[in-house]
């Protein structure tokens, strides 16, 4: 009869796999890497998360990345054309004020909701996470980069991932991670658009006038004289 000693009969040889031992006395944890799927519009990402609650991977815990103007729910800030600005001002208290909803935020970021291993979990789109935000009074721009840290599939548009200024603000690495790119035969555009710098001839007005100012009064002059230079050449 089989030989009720050995290892294989146990089933529990993957245990002693010795290169399990290794990496945990190395203290090594098997890093599973993220997907970043990137797509050209915010609208594509609605019809991503939609498909993907449709599929045996809805339970797979996820996050998406957008910008304020479709996650803010600050009655002001969301209200405003520079976004951005105030977000930041408002957290950084300039005016002795903050923002209630990014003080929430981890109501938003723990809630069963979106966290998979409760069994309620399923794929969610922008427009679940800012109905959900709203209940709850939490913002749902800071609780969707919170996610990230424990998601194994990250939507964000191609910006995110091609623009090394953006990556960095998000703390996006993409280091050993995978990355899928939708239609990408649009990439050659947006990474022409986001090393890209629109100025208007008033802008190129303005700033002669300020170099002029500076040169005239000894102000730096060798590093001014060469961008008024510029400045000039380009009107």
């Amino acid at each position: 009869g089989p030989c009720t000693e050995c290892s294989c009969a146990s089933g529990k040889e993957p245990d002693k796999d010795p290169s399990h031992t290794k990496k945990k006395e190395n203290g090594d944890r098997l890093c599973v890497p993220k997907i970043f799927f990137g797509t050209r519009t915010h609208k594509q990402i609605t019809q991503i998360s939609r498909e993907l609650k449709r599929t045996a991977y809805s339970c797979v815990p996820m996050t998406i990345l957008s910008s304020r103007d479709y996650t803010c729910i600050h009655p002001v800030v969301s209200n405003s054309s520079n976004r951005n600005e105030m977000c930041v001002e408002l957290l950084e208290g300039k005016h002795g004020k903050s923002c209630s909803f990014y003080h929430g935020v981890h109501k938003l970021s723990e809630h069963h909701a979106l966290q998979p291993a409760t069994g309620l979990y399923q794929a969610w789109d922008i427009e679940d996470l800012v109905r959900l935000g709203r209940k709850l009074r939490a913002c749902p721009y800071f609780a969707a980069r919170e996610l990230m840290v424990g998601a194994d599939i990250v939507f964000c548009p191609y910006n995110y991932l091609l623009d090394p200024q953006i990556r960095d603000s998000m703390d996006i690495n993409l280091k050993d991670q995978v990355v899928i790119l939708d239609e990408a035969h649009n990439i050659e555009d947006c990474a022409r658009e986001s090393v890209s710098y629109g100025v208007t001839e008033r802008q190129l007005r303005a700033a002669r006038e300020e170099l002029d100012f500076m040169v005239s009064n000894s102000i730096r002059q060798k590093h001014h004289e060469p961008l008024r230079a510029v400045c000039c050449s380009l009107i």
